[in-house]
């Protein structure tokens, strides 16, 4: 007998069932059907998980209330691949008096749901069109409550990628990393949506809603255009705060906040469905053990990852393009490369990695001969320059890393340091007064505080370690190495990537840069200490970065492979980073990744994270600018007079709205680019 409480069972039931999960399919007593979800329990056996609460729902001016889309029959197609149940819908028939329309359908069609015999993931496909006009408020496809009559609200954790990343007990839409209006994040703009696959796990499975992010229609009369691009509106609401019941909402419906839906409300206000309009929901409802992030690598791995696509430029025309940029406009007779709006500080001078690189291997010897002038005025200066006072202590240890990477000649000073801070358990906590004192971290305190004293995450350990394995690496010192030990020990209680951005963001919330240093923390880790535990952790963080990244894009905006630096506001009121895109955090990931002789491709196979890599530059050349590129002027929002002579070329925009596709903020310059264009380069040798 069915076990959902909330629909009156009409005596048929039809099943779809593997070893992996068990879909068991409700007649209404009005018509087909809602579906029962069973997923394996490890013992043996199946436990009741999530409910399919309809084949579909529609609700449009006229109708005394949402209508399901029912079937009178369910037609059982089977064959050596699998079993398909078909259904032709229509929405359900009311008896007077709260008549509709005649009892005429407003929209007629099939649901086709499907499981091959070897697979862990159910087929939803509808296809329904307008038989008149009428004006649409929503029309719901999969419509999954996850938890429903079963475990409730409670779950391991859940993933909207580039949206939410939640653990235990969190809301989504919550204000715990956002204030309002930013914190509603219920129907996003699709184009927020870093890519179509949302995921709830709970005791050790994990479920997956998986949706064709566009479709291209051909649809009637005349008056729609024959190419019709269709984007789903994804749905997500953990616990199901929409009916305020005790489960989660995972779903489709129509429209999209693109295409006449308010971003964040559940119906459309005024849209037309005109006679022969054509809906369509192509779907997969995907079973995977472990957590939300297995559901979205078990995704990466059925579709793979997308070919990035050709680059602006090719590779060396790039490289060339960026060194060249150093030669001339990015140099200041008497300055250097230093300014202000090139993020160096109050003009540090400096030698660009790059620059170095290309004297080394540069095949044009003209402009090795002018770099070589430029880095020679630079040291020059740096030696005529008073001796500076010594860095303090606390400037150090805020990045201990970098800072070991800068100042190789401090390690043993920064490794003991670390030392005298490392708790007995081997944490390094946060300390908002100390070596974590910034001014957004002050200015945030006016509201609350990105994070307490004493609190806790895995950059904060991952950071640490890496300082403390490059110290004993250049020391040999026995200490360090086991601080290390004690720390990736610590940390291994981590499960959401934290803290990468403590400088202005919350503390506690997912982080992509925290994802990266924790993946090379531990990957070195399990080459000094040969800890098998070490390398799956390292496989875990690194496939962390995966929720932030866009793997795709719509019809008519390139964004593939651009990321989010985290899931959460600065300083609370100040940027929203669900709402933008940043590049440099995965550049660096994979650059000092590669420095370190890490290779993910390798280390991680079941992922092709050298497509991967290349998708990140390719997208990072989009951002570069160039005021002979009309198109790129077009989606800039600089000022015409800062860039309309060419003196920021082959800089790059700091971030990238995915809704206006306009790029903004402060100018970077390009060395890392460069950098991660020889790797490129390398992965084919």
């Amino acid at each position: 007998m069915p076990k959902y409480r909330e629909a009156v069972y009409g005596g048929e039931t039809v099943v779809l069932e593997n070893a992996t999960l068990r879909l068991e399919l409700h007649k209404r007593r009005t018509g087909w059907g809602w579906g029962e979800l069973y997923v394996p329990d490890g013992a043996g056996g199946m436990r009741f998980f999530a409910v399919l609460e309809h084949l579909g729902e529609l609700d449009a001016e006229g109708l005394p209330h949402p209508l399901r889309l029912e079937a009178e029959a369910c037609r059982i197609v089977e064959n050596e691949a699998g079993k398909e149940l078909h259904f032709a819908v229509r929405t359900q028939r009311v008896e007077p008096p709260d008549s509709y329309y005649g009892n005429e359908s407003p929209l007629a069609g099939t649901v086709v749901l499907s499981l091959a015999k070897n697979e862990n993931v159910i087929g939803y496909k509808m296809v329904v069109d307008a038989q008149f006009g009428f004006k649409l408020k929503r029309l719901r496809g999969p419509w999954l409550r996850v938890g429903a009559d079963s475990f409730g609200a409670d779950k391991t954790d859940a993933i909207f990628p580039g949206i939410e990343w939640l653990e235990g007990a969190e809301w989504s839409s919550g204000t715990d990393w956002f204030d309002h209006p930013e914190r509603l994040r219920l129907t996003p703009h699709p184009h927020k949506v870093s890519f179509p696959c949302l995921a709830i796990s709970q005791s050790g499975m994990g479920l997956g809603l998986w949706y064709k992010a566009d479709e291209i229609l051909n649809t009637t009369p005349p008056a729609y255009p024959q190419a019709l691009v269709r984007y789903p509106q994804p749905v997500f609401a953990s616990p199901n705060f929409i009916d305020c019941r005790n489960d989660h909402i995972l779903g489709l419906m129509w429209p999209s906040v693109r295409q006449g839906l308010a971003e964040n409300a559940l119906a459309a206000a005024d849209f037309k469905a005109a006679p022969g309009l054509r809906f369509v929901f192509d779907a997969e409802i995907a079973v995977v053990p472990g957590r939300s992030l297995d559901v979205l690598a078990a995704w990466v791995q059925r579709y793979g990852l997308p070919d990035p696509g050709e680059p602006r430029w090719d590779w060396p025309e790039a490289y060339r393009r960026i060194i060249h940029a150093y030669d001339t406009n990015l140099w200041v007779e008497g300055q250097g490369w230093a300014r202000r709006w090139m993020f160096r500080g109050d003009g540090e001078l400096y030698v660009p990695e790059c620059v170095r690189t290309y004297i080394a291997k540069g095949s044009d010897q003209a402009l090795v001969v002018s770099l070589k002038r430029k880095v020679a005025w630079v040291e020059e200066q740096l030696r005529l320059q008073p001796e500076k006072e010594s860095t303090g202590e606390w400037a150090l240890l805020a990045s201990p890393y970098a800072s070991i990477k800068a100042k190789p000649q401090l390690a043993a000073q920064i490794g003991d340091s670390l030392l005298a801070l490392q708790t007995p358990e081997g944490d390094f906590p946060f300390e908002p007064q100390g070596r974590h004192n910034t001014g957004h971290n002050a200015n945030a305190a006016y509201w609350r505080p990105l994070g307490l004293a004493g609190d806790s995450a895995v950059d904060l350990c991952a950071t640490a370690t890496l300082a403390l394995l490059e110290a004993y690496k250049l020391t040999q010192k026995e200490a360090y190495k086991e601080a290390a030990r004690r720390a990736l020990e610590f940390a291994m209680r981590f499960t959401r990537p934290e803290g990468g951005d403590w400088w202005e963001t919350p503390l506690r919330s997912p982080n992509l840069l925290a994802a990266g240093n924790a993946a090379m923390a531990y990957y070195l880790g399990y080459e000094l200490f040969g800890e098998a535990k070490y390398k799956q952790k390292a496989i875990w963080w690194i496939r962390g970065v995966l929720p932030f990244t866009h793997l795709w894009q719509p019809q008519d905006l390139a964004m593939l492979y651009n990321t989010k630096p985290c899931l959460n506001t600065t300083a609370w009121f100040l940027s929203d980073w669900v709402s933008k895109h940043v590049q440099w955090e995965v550049l660096q990931v994979f650059e000092q990744s590669w420095k370190n002789g890490i290779d993910w491709g390798a280390v991680d196979p079941d992922i092709d994270w050298h497509t991967y890599h290349c998708g990140v530059v390719t997208a990072v050349l989009r951002w570069m600018i160039d005021h002979n590129d009309a198109n790129w002027m077009f989606r800039c929002e600089y000022p015409r007079e800062w860039v309309g002579e060419g003196q920021w070329d082959m800089l790059w925009a700091d971030t990238f709205d995915p809704v206006k596709g306009s790029y903004g903020g402060g100018p970077i310059t390009s060395s890392e680019i460069a950098e991660g264009i020889h790797i490129i380069m390398q992965y084919s040798l």
